[in-house]
């Protein structure tokens, strides 16, 4: 549900050198707390771009900026830029924050308010390409209070509001003189965290070091590169030669670790789901009737246990069972009858080769998934499979997302979504009409007004029962009206070397490995004694 574009990797080929040139896992020293100072990590995708006016950050952890506040290991909000949390007036319209004093850029130069209204001025502007503006739609002004005060209006009470100010903040001096969507500084920011951008090398790595100018301490790691790697093979080949020091791993390749003892495997939690979108312009997945047949069809416990090796849960909706504001009752078994039965009522008769035709419309259509993600590729086999004993054809196609992209609005993908925090968080960006091929936004171009009314409803009170029953609402109503088939909740796993300690994981988010991790608090870490 998060909608910042992942770009896919370059070739892992084309990658060989760029890792190389990292300082390989300990360093050749002998010295365990020198070679400590430097990390490199493997992961499968870089972001477009690492400007937070762009969408960068927007959910909190990068390593080059900081929000108003942070989440701590178990996702509270705690100070950051901001010396407390927001002083809430008006009957939840209005949040005051106050700076720390001191903090700088890694420039140099200091933060003011100005860099904070400056910063969300320009994600709400119209001309400014963020996907993500919708999350900040209750915002009506944003105005300094002096040099060290910001104090922010809401058009409505809008209860996960503090949530929503981990936004990194920007320096108006330097990304104020430029397009925010083709500026230097989407290559080239600069912020208050505790890494600054050495070097990028598109598609191989990017390369941090510590910020001079950090107001948090100096880290133990002194430098870091994420690796960048679409092949998860590659990926675990290369960590297992000693290229990598750590890296994001499906299932399979993760409990092959499993008893190296120089390493240590992390299994986090998290609200990342895969589903399967089925746009509604489809001449077959805009069939209503096929779109529930194929709910009922997909066996998500198999999935779990052949694909995801018991990692991760079935998905009946786009929230986790165990989520506060999960609907129960919800969860449907793997029915083939009830699916041969929904077809069969709507006109979709057996034909040849026992593919279903209604019409003179075979009911066949194309799947996509990304290529080199072997998670998806297998689900999306496993997707297939299940709908042929429907006498659905679901023909599977990996591909670039160069190649997806332009194809989401007729094609059905298999996608990656789920955001932490607050249901609005996902929801909205997943369902809403209103933002439907707005990039990421709502890919199967889902349109139901009782789904947009209670979206609205839950986003505009503050209300706990209200807003509970909105959600309760919205799952009962994909339920009845699918526009994704949503298959597993997903565990996270990496393996990293095991020479550092203050190592954690979160709940995760769909976005993970290269600002979620167990390297999301990096600057904490301390080589191990």
């Amino acid at each position: 549900m998060t909608t910042r574009r992942i770009r896919s990797a370059a070739a892992a080929a084309a990658l060989a050198a760029g890792v190389t040139a990292c300082s390989a896992p300990g360093g050749g020293t002998g010295d365990d707390a020198k070679a400590a100072e430097s990390v490199v990590i493997g992961v499968g995708s870089e972001p477009d771009t690492l400007s937070p006016l762009l969408g960068y950050g927007k959910d909190g952890n990068s390593k080059i900026f900081d929000g108003l506040l942070a989440h701590d290991t178990d996702l509270k909000l705690k100070p950051a830029l901001a010396t407390a949390l927001p002083k809430v007036g008006d009957g939840g319209l209005t949040y005051t924050y106050t700076l720390r004093d001191g903090v700088k850029f890694s420039d140099g130069e200091p933060l003011t308010a100005e860099d904070v209204v400056f910063t969300y001025r320009t994600v709400l502007d119209a001309k400014t390409n963020n996907t993500a503006r919708s999350e900040l739609d209750a915002i009506k002004d944003v105005r300094a209070g002096g040099d060290d005060t910001v104090v922010f209006t809401l058009k409505y009470p809008y209860a996960p509001f503090a949530a929503r100010t981990v936004l990194p903040i920007v320096p108006e001096h330097v990304a104020g003189g430029q397009d925010p969507n083709t500026g230097d500084f989407n290559t080239k920011p600069v912020g208050t965290g505790p890494y600054v951008l050495a070097n990028w090398s598109k598609g191989e790595k990017l390369t941090f070091k510590t910020n001079p100018h950090y107001w948090g301490g100096k880290p133990a790691v002194k430098s870091f590169t994420m690796a960048v790697i679409a092949d998860d093979n590659v990926r675990a080949t290369r960590l297992r030669s000693g290229d990598l020091d750590g890296a994001v791993l499906p299932p399979n390749l993760a409990a092959t670790f499993k008893n190296d003892d120089g390493r240590r495997s992390y299994q986090a939690k998290s609200y990342d789901f895969r589903a399967v979108t089925l746009p509604t312009s489809g001449k077959v997945t805009g069939d209503r009737a096929v779109r529930q047949a194929l709910d009922a069809a997909v066996d998500r416990q198999a999935m779990v246990d052949k694909i995801l090796d018991g990692a991760g849960r079935p998905a009946y909706g786009p929230l986790p069972a165990d989520d506060p504001s999960y609907a129960p009752g919800i969860e449907r078994p793997h029915d083939l009858a009830k699916a041969k039965r929904i077809l069969d009522e709507a006109g979709w008769k057996p034909g040849s080769g026992g593919i279903r035709a209604k019409d003179g419309q075979r009911a066949s259509f194309t799947l996509y998934y990304p290529s080199g993600d072997k998670v998806r590729q297998d689900h999306a086999l496993a997707y297939a499979s299940d709908a042929k004993k429907a006498g659905i054809e679901v023909k599977v196609e990996g591909a670039t997302w160069e190649v997806i992209e332009p194809r989401m609005k007729s094609d059905a993908v298999l996608a990656g979504f789920g955001s932490v925090g607050d249901p609005d968080f996902g929801l909205y960006t997943l369902l809403h009409s209103s933002l439907a091929g707005d990039g990421f936004n709502n890919m199967a171009h889902y349109d139901n007004p009782v789904v947009d009314k209670a979206l609205d409803a839950g986003r505009r009170t503050q209300d706990p029962e209200k807003r509970s029953a909105a959600y309760d609402a919205i799952q009962q109503a994909l339920v009845e009206n699918p526009g994704y088939t949503f298959l597993t909740h997903i565990d996270h796993l990496y393996v990293l070397a095991d020479r550092w300690d203050g190592l954690t994981t979160q709940l995760e988010p769909h976005e993970h490995g290269f600002a979620s991790g167990p390297w999301w608090n990096i600057e904490d870490w301390q080589p191990k004694k």
